[in-house]
């Protein structure tokens, strides 16, 4: 089949589609020289409360650095961690493997002064990838040679790790240029997330754009069942 790559953000804590990317390629790297975008995924995300819908947000030094890119961004001190897991525990105590789940995610909160808001994302990451059996390679951008421009930057680093096939998310259809991947031999698919099943979730109605924490949560080790990329997981 080829070597197959995906290159994305670091995001916190993200959805149950950006691990079914992870785990359908063989090497996922995280662009994190792309500019630091506010009100954005990098350093947020939804999960459920009983009071509905809730935003946990990482706080950011932003001061000056609105053009700087993600690896150079920093948490703005630790309280947030305290507060995040505080609104986990309280939302998913009720939940069928938090406890089974949650103590991992406390220490990863609470455990930590990691400022670099690249190695919290990786961090998460890394412990959810592992929660799932998802043994994809994750690496960064900054290991490869980068080079100007939105698409060519793109093919540059798909040529530097033997990319066969290019796997994007579907809203790059509108600016990717796929004639440049065919020119260089490389196919390009747009990975399409529809078709989730729903799973018992707490505090209705159900909602599937939320943290994957949520699914692991309520899931656990039948989280894959409720994923796309996993075939007849256990």
């Amino acid at each position: 089949m080829g070597k197959r790559v995906a290159i994305v953000q670091s995001s916190y804590i993200p959805w149950k589609g950006y691990f079914d990317l992870i785990n359908a390629v063989d090497e996922f790297i995280l662009f994190d020289d792309a500019q630091f975008t506010r009100r954005d995924w990098r350093n947020r995300n939804l999960v459920k409360t009983k009071d509905g819908l809730a935003w946990l947000s990482v706080p950011m030094k932003s001061t000056g650095k609105y053009l700087a890119p993600v690896r150079d961004m920093l948490t703005n001190g630790h309280k947030w961690r305290d507060k995040h897991w505080r609104t986990l525990a309280a939302s998913y105590a009720r939940a069928p493997y938090f406890k089974e789940y949650g103590p991992r995610f406390e220490a990863l909160y609470l455990g930590s002064r990691e400022e670099r808001l690249s190695w919290v994302n990786r961090s998460f990451l890394e412990a959810i990838c592992e929660s799932l059996g998802i043994r994809t390679r994750i690496s960064w951008s900054m290991d490869y040679e980068l080079v100007e421009g939105q698409t060519e930057r793109i093919v540059h680093l798909c040529r530097q790790t033997g990319t066969s096939t290019y796997i994007s998310g579907p809203t790059a259809r509108s600016y990717l240029g796929v004639a440049a991947f065919t020119a260089a031999g490389m196919d390009v698919v747009f990975f399409d997330y529809s078709g989730y099943p729903e799973y018992p979730q707490l505090f209705p109605p159900f909602e599937h754009r939320v943290s994957i924490l949520d699914l692991l949560f309520n899931e656990g080790p039948h989280a894959p069942r409720r994923m796309l990329t996993f075939g007849s997981a256990p």
